[in-house]
This record gives C-alpha cells, sequence and structure tokens, in this order.
C-alpha cells in the first residue's frame, strides 16, 4: 500500500498514520552536518536510531515524561502521535562541546556548574540561529506557560538520561530535542516529540572520552555505524531477535589483471 507521505526531513519522513491523529515516523539512513553542506548516507544508521529512540521514549513514559511515541512498526519506522511541532530545537548541554565552544571561547569537554538550556529557531535557511526566550514570546513561536513547560520537561529528561547512562559508561554531554503541541481534555498540552538517538546527542565513553554520536560524522573520525552499535549494545537492545544485528562487511578480495 502507497504512503502518504506529508513531511521529509534530513533524517527522517512523516508519512500519514492509519488512524486520525496517528503518523508514520520513518528513519533514514542520510547523515548531514553543517546545515546540509555535508551529506552522507550510512546503511542500517536508521535501523539503529528507530530502536533507540522507541526504547528511550518507553523508558520516558514510565516516568510520567509525556511524548509523542506509540509503538514501534517494523525495523526503520515508528507509530506516533501528530502533534503542532514547536519549531524550536532545545538544546540541554552539561559539558562544553560544538557552537558552545565556537562562540564562546569555552574548552571542549569543560563541565558546566550547572545544566544549561538553549533555544535555537528551526530554520535550515538562517542556519538555526539560537535565540531567548523574549525572542520565542514576542514571535509567538511558544507562550510563556508553553516554555516553562518545555524547560521543566528538559531538565527532568536530562537528569534521567544523565543518570541512565551514566550506569552505562557513558557521559551525556549534550542533546538536542524538540516539542509539539497536542489537543487533549479540551486544551492543548506540551509533549516531547522527534527522537532522541546517537544523531540528537553527544555520547562520550565515560573512561577514554571516545565519540559515540554524530561528531564522528562532523569531525571526519569514521566508525559512526559501529559507534552506534556500540551505544545500542550497552543499552541492551541489539541482541534481540526482531531488532538490528551488527553489520558485517565482507573481506576484499584480491583480483588477478592479466598483462596484455
Amino acid at each position: 500500500m502507497k504512503k502518504n507521505k506529508i513531511y521529509e526531513g534530513k533524517a527522517k519522513i512523516l508519512y500519514k498514520g492509519p488512524e486520525p491523529g496517528t503518523l508514520i515516523q520513518h528513519f533514514k539512513d542520510n547523515a548531514t552536518a553543517n546545515n546540509n553542506e555535508k551529506m552522507e548516507i550510512f546503511e542500517g544508521k536508521g535501523v539503529i536510531n528507530n530502536r533507540i529512540s522507541e526504547h528511550i521514549f518507553t523508558l520516558l513514559s514510565a516516568i510520567d515524561i509525556p511524548n509523542h511515541f506509540i509503538k514501534r512498526l517494523n525495523m526503520r519506522e515508528q507509530l506516533i502521535h501528530e502533534v503542532d511541532i514547536i519549531p524550536l530545537e532545545v538544546v540541554v548541554r552539561n559539558t562544553a562541546a560544538g557552537s558552545l565552544t565556537k562562540r564562546l571561547g569555552i574548552p571542549n569537554g569543560e563541565k558546566l556548574s550547572r545544566p544549561l538550556i538553549e533555544f535555537y529557531l528551526k530554520d535550515d535557511a538562517l542556519q538555526d540561529p539560537i535565540v531567548s526566550e523574549e525572542h520565542v514570546v514576542t514571535f509567538g513561536w511558544a507562550n510563556q506557560n508553553e516554555l516553562d513547560d518545555i524547560s521543566s520537561l528538559a531538565f527532568r529528561i536530562n537528569d534521567f538520561l544523565i543518570g541512565y547512562f551514566s550506569a552505562l559508561k557513558i557521559q551525556l554531554i549534550d542533546f538536542k530535542i524538540e516539542f509539539g503541541r497536542i489537543f487533549k481534555s479540551e486544551e492543548f498540552h506540551i509533549i516531547l516529540a522527534d527522537e532522541i538517538s546517537p544523531d540528537t546527542c553527544r555520547l562520550w565513553d565515560s573512561i577514554t572520552d571516545k565519540k559515540l554520536d554524530k561528531d564522528r560524522f562532523r569531525n571526519n573520525l569514521g566508525n559512526l555505524v559501529e559507534a552506534y552499535q556500540e551505544v545500542a549494545i550497552r543499552l541492551n537492545i541489539l541482541h534481540e531477535q526482531s531488532n538490528i544485528r551488527p553489520l558485517t562487511y565482507p573481506k576484499p578480495k584480491a583480483v588477478k589483471i592479466k598483462k596484455k
């Protein structure tokens, strides 16, 4: 049956769901960086991200973090609630890395005295500029009550994920999340949307500082899929029969060239 595509982004495609108020979220193998200036396809990445995001969203549901996840449909797709996405990328930082070090000259890897939350306007043409709460409210991207809910949920998610990843010997350096509005019980509510995966988090090994996230692509470190697989293994979700398995690559064969 042909799916009705309603949106395609850098890493995901959204299709109309089987019931009103639902969507099918498809995870692509594309990796992008520097506002789409750099793009590459990594076979299996979407499968891993689908499974990791499902796992984390399920854990967050268990601690009463409202989110759009309903169920995983197959290796690459999950059924989600349709929401009115708020056009903000919400970034929570625990350690200085990425754009924060460039903007403020803070050494990469320096621990922050407390978690820092930042808001970026989702607009590729403007290169997703950082904005203040005043900007958000003034231009109507969200009202103050919604911003308060977003900040509260973001810090709760951060507290949970720091502890969860720490037990797996992984440092949660920072992460990007998105939120949306859903109409329920005669009013709109703010819920977590999008995904949480190595595409949207900076994850470093607690002992070696090895990068286990998309920085392997951004910074040309190589072995991106293998790093994502390592995260899945530590989450104890890679071995399950219905889920992903480690990718294997055939050994190159020598080719004899006949001399003319």
